[in-house]
């Protein structure tokens, strides 16, 4: 509990037996209630590595559904759950769990409705191991995104993230993408509905165990970022309707 809320941290996994007792020893336990570990069909032992250090909600998808498919899982467990906040850590350690206590009272004290981990504030990124082609990419597809959606984030696509539960329940989340690009329609549909969204700096981190998307796919993700941010701006111009931005 954080000034009587309830915290869940949810762990999207997939392939993440090398770094999630890492990761979940690293986890404050004197404010996190419950976390959830869901695991897309791993070809690893993240399920028995999940066990064996008693995680307490595991689910298991019984095939590989993507990055979009595994948060709904675990979002929808976590709103089952009567949480209050919600924080997504990827369990591959490429965020340290060490930035939960400030993330979560940023919301918990009512100050943002939603606060991203971002690794562009602290100039880390590429320190950190972040490709150049992913750091250029990350730096234009932002620009644009604030242009379009008329915002001042420092980036849009990281996986660290803390949410008031309510802001998740007043957007249809469940009918976003199964892939990857599901993390920039849950932001576009939270700046749609006006949440009040925060950021921290967060140290990157890239090396062997972590998990990334290759070229190609970051290739498709970025032309799904430039569709969201184009739509939008049709959305809120009133251009165009798009079930994305649905009222729930």
């Amino acid at each position: 509990m954080f000034n009587s809320k309830k915290i869940i941290v949810i762990l999207p996994a997939y392939n993440a037996a090398k770094t999630l007792q890492q990761t979940y020893n690293e986890i404050p336990f004197d404010i996190v209630d419950e976390v959830i570990l869901t695991d897309d069909f791993s070809k690893d032992d993240t399920v028995q590595v999940a066990k064996k250090i008693g995680i307490q909600h595991i689910i298991q998808h019984d095939t590989n559904k993507g990055y979009g498919a595994n948060q709904k899982t675990s979002y929808n467990k976590a709103l089952a759950l009567n949480a209050d906040i919600i924080l997504m850590l990827h369990p591959d350690y490429q965020y340290t769990p060490k930035l939960i206590p400030a993330m979560v009272s940023l919301v918990a004290n009512d100050l943002y409705d939603v606060v991203l981990g971002s690794r562009i504030l602290s100039k880390g990124a590429l320190k950190g191991g972040m490709p150049l082609y992913k750091y250029v990419s990350n730096r234009i597809l932002t620009l644009i995104q604030n242009i379009l959606m008329n915002q001042k984030l420092s980036e849009y696509h990281t996986g660290y993230r803390c949410f008031n539960a309510q802001v998740l329940k007043n957007i249809d989340f469940n009918s976003n993408s199964d892939d990857f690009i599901f993390d920039n329609e849950i932001l576009a549909q939270c700046c749609f509905i006006n949440a009040k969204i925060g950021e921290i700096s967060c140290p990157a981190k890239y090396f062997k165990e972590a998990s990334s998307i290759n070229f190609k796919r970051s290739v498709i993700y970025g032309l799904g970022v430039l569709r969201v941010s184009f739509s939008y701006f049709l959305q809120k111009t009133k251009l165009a309707n798009f079930r994305l931005f649905k009222k729930v």
